[in-house]
């Protein structure tokens, strides 16, 4: 049998990390469909387009290639040949994504790629509606958040490694526009599947985060 794990939640709960640990413990291989439409607002932001334009972006949606590619343990983000796994973590990116995502064409364009590597594969597979549209059937599904501060501070503590300069008002800022644009689109808006198991990490560390996915996926199965 083929074990499909859902792993939803909002904007900086630790979805990407916590769930690439998961899956590596449990010898799954770890599907962030967050980057998948962050490949496709790099290439509308690359193309001067509005990402808010349902109509343009739709229209550029047959020049994109988008692909996962393992190598090792480690996935990989190509955009029409191009590696772009860096430049898709960036800021603008990430509200490129959120700005994209609202989008119809685009969630039909990506859901046969995602359904199509679940169905080969054993996989925890994360996202903001994984467990409601995209796996349904999922045998388990988690839904992962953090207060908005505890997860701005974190997402504030990352860009700065990465030598980024926004400050933890602005991230704060930008979690709480998303967190809102995700939950109240009307394509597949990020809410809790019915039958989620609800994991909230604001007091855990990320090694106890991501041993509390291990052992609620353990004991669901």
């Amino acid at each position: 049998m083929v074990v499909n794990v859902a792993i939803d939640g909002p904007a900086g709960a630790g979805k990407s990390t916590i769930a690439r640990a998961a899956a590596k413990a449990l010898g799954y291989i770890y599907v962030d469909t967050g980057a998948l439409y962050r490949a496709v607002g790099v290439y509308v932001l690359r193309q001067g387009k509005n990402t808010k334009d349902p109509d343009a972006v739709a229209a550029l949606l047959p020049e994109i290639s988008v692909e996962l590619k393992f190598l090792g343990d480690v996935q990989h983000v190509f955009l029409n040949g191009e590696d772009v796994s860096t430049e898709i973590r960036t800021p603008e990116a990430s509200m490129a994504a959120s700005a994209v995502s609202a989008v119809p064409a685009v969630r039909q364009f990506l859901f046969d790629l995602q359904r199509d590597i679940a169905k080969k594969n054993a996989c925890i597979m994360d996202g903001r509606d994984i467990g409601t549209v995209v796996l349904p059937e999922a045998q388990v599904k988690i839904f992962l958040t953090a207060s908005p501060e505890a997860r701005a501070m974190r997402r504030y503590k990352e860009l700065r490694e990465k030598g980024a300069e926004d400050t933890y008002e602005q991230v704060l800022e930008d979690l709480n526009r998303r967190d809102y644009e995700d939950s109240h689109r009307a394509i597949a808006p990020l809410k809790p599947a019915a039958d989620s198991i609800l994991v909230d990490t604001t007091s855990l560390t990320l090694e106890g985060a991501v041993q509390k996915v291990i052992d609620t996926i353990k004991e669901a199965l």
